[in-house]
């Protein structure tokens, strides 16, 4: 029997999508994503993290110096750090990634635009983002795919959950672009949807800034930053974390999101294993 990825036989039914992953219970009940960040098991080991959808921006990518396009050696590195995460801890990662650093529907290079063409050049721009990252991924020594929201086939695979999952299953890192296919979505409502649509256990969104503060802190040397905040909390003080329909959703489905510095070496492992990096983001 063929699985969906066309990449063999199925295995058997335990380690198949949707049934229970390592890590997936505390105790005889089954864990939820609050328990798998910070709760213990039995033997009071910390839980780590089995599967994530990291959330990269597209300005994380960008080239300093001419302040836009894609510098290398920071896709390079976070290419490492992604693949070390596969290799060493077996950690399934799938990835999102913005295209801020190239183009974005809201930016100002897209005003008088009609909204829904310019998003759609924002979507193309992920793709662009996306290949980047594979090609770097696959260079460290991990398969990877990417799958686009829109139809490319001569460059990418098609979007479907099960095929996505299956790849996940198989140690590769999956990389989903185009947003959700549809204008008015940011990216960050697409982590929100697929993370959620694999089952992953967290979004790990990588910044600039070492989690979420009270105030931007490029701003305000007095900016205070949380070590744990709830979704609530969030959206009522208008912290940008994510924007609200994101936010809305994880808190719905109760999916924590971690945000901490990516550009810092090794904090994608750390936070994985369950080290307390960053802001950790969850239901009250």
């Amino acid at each position: 029997m063929v699985d969906a990825a066309g990449d063999g036989l199925l295995p058997p039914l335990a380690t198949r999508a949707g049934a229970e992953r390592p890590g997936a219970r505390l105790n005889g009940a089954r864990a939820t994503p609050r328990d798998l960040m910070e709760g213990t098991d039995a033997m009071g080991d910390r839980k780590p993290l089995q599967r994530v959808l990291l959330k990269l921006s597209g300005e994380a990518f960008s080239d300093a110096d001419v302040k836009g396009g894609i510098d290398p050696t920071i896709v390079r590195r976070v290419a490492e750090e992604v693949a070390a995460l596969v290799q060493n801890e077996g950690t399934e990662v799938a990835i999102v990634v913005g295209g801020g650093n190239i183009f974005r529907g809201t930016s100002p290079g897209a005003a008088g635009m009609d909204r829904s063409s310019a998003d759609h050049m924002g979507m193309l721009a992920t793709v662009i983002n996306a290949l980047a990252l594979q090609d770097a991924i696959e260079k460290a020594g991990v398969q990877t795919r990417v799958q686009t929201a829109i139809s490319m086939q001569e460059l990418a695979e098609p979007y479907i959950r099960r095929r996505a999952v299956r790849h996940l299953e198989k140690g590769r890192v999956v990389i989903f672009a185009a947003g959700l296919g549809a204008p008015y979505f940011t990216t960050d409502t697409t982590a929100a949807q697929r993370a959620l649509e694999i089952g992953a256990d967290a979004i790990l969104k990588g910044t600039k800034v070492d989690g979420v503060y009270d105030r931007d802190p490029a701003l305000h040397d007095d900016a205070t930053r949380y070590d744990e905040i709830d979704f609530m909390a969030v959206l009522n003080q208008g912290l940008r974390v994510m924007d609200a329909t994101a936010i809305s959703l994880c808190m719905d489905n109760d999916l924590p999101i971690v945000v901490f510095d990516m550009l810092t070496s090794g904090n994608i492992t750390r936070v994985v294993t369950g080290e307390p990096v960053g802001t950790l983001v969850h239901t009250a």
